[in-house]
């Protein structure tokens, strides 16, 4: 609605976890070097935790983006399956084709899969978001899976991402063999008002966004302070800010204009 007004090419404040969005604090580009050198060293494990709305899985997306020809990824988002389910979901990213409709069949294609890719020097990663809501049976198959080695190195690459209850799962003791296995591990935190300042000039310039649209100090501080820093809420309230601007017309997004914003959001809740 607002996009011919502020001159934009898209809308900056999208809650779709775009990668070309992403701006890299410290701590975002420390996750992201950390899950790197994970793959990269054959890790084998690798977990990535955060709150709610902090990045995760824009970063992986950022991940699979920054893999080249080398690597083999997939991607899965819900893992609420059972535990044939994941088998196929994952064969399916990896692009197996004719899958048996047992577990053990779907398993063994899996296998032969990543020895084939290893044979031609390819490294697969398996990168599961939402891990949190994962059973205990279903992280046990996720642990088997790792199993799948030759004898210099292990066929597959697993992320684990997903809210600060997974790393509570993995105190579990019947999961402490999983536990074990990840050696590396960052928990995103949220933004300071500094980072928050600068993620909105981030996301507006990558928009297109000229000189004309304008947050000023006080509206960083409400944003800031109604957001806690956390980006899937900073988003919300700076769209809906823009939105108010357009209404008001305005290009300078003030403390009231946020205001306004923020009491549309808790009205629309």
């Amino acid at each position: 609605m607002y996009l011919k007004y502020y001159n934009l090419r898209e809308h900056p404040f999208c809650a779709t976890p775009n990668p070309k969005f992403l701006y890299l604090t410290s701590q975002h580009a420390t996750a992201l070097n950390h899950l790197l050198f994970a793959i990269l060293h054959g890790s084998g494990f690798a977990m990535l935790t955060g709150e709610v709305g902090t990045g995760k899985t824009t970063i992986c997306r950022k991940l699979i983006n920054q893999l080249d020809e080398r690597f083999y990824t997939a991607l899965i988002l819900n893992p609420n399956l059972t535990a044939t389910q994941l088998l196929r979901a994952i064969a399916i990213e990896f692009g197996i084709p004719d899958l048996p409709r047992d577990k053990l069949g779907v398993l063994q294609a899996i296998n032969s899969f990543l020895l084939q890719a290893n044979a031609a020097g390819k490294t697969c990663v398996l990168i599961i978001d939402e891990a949190q809501v994962m059973s205990i049976e279903l992280l046990e198959t996720v642990r088997l899976l790792s199993n799948l080695e030759t004898n210099s190195r292990k066929l597959l690459q697993i992320i684990l991402v997903g809210q600060p209850e997974l790393r509570k799962k993995l105190f579990t003791p019947t999961l402490r063999q999983l536990a074990q296995r990840i050696t590396v591990r960052y928990h995103l935190k949220t933004m300071n008002r500094q980072e928050t300042a600068e993620y909105l000039k981030h996301r507006l310039k990558i928009a297109g966004a000229d000189e004309t649209i304008h947050f000023d100090e006080d509206a960083i501080d409400e944003i800031f302070g109604n957001s806690g820093g956390t980006p899937r809420l900073v988003n919300a309230i700076a769209d809906r800010a823009l939105l108010a601007g357009y209404i008001n017309g305005t290009r300078h997004i003030d403390r009231s204009i946020v205001r306004l914003a923020i009491h549309d959001l808790k009205e629309a809740a």
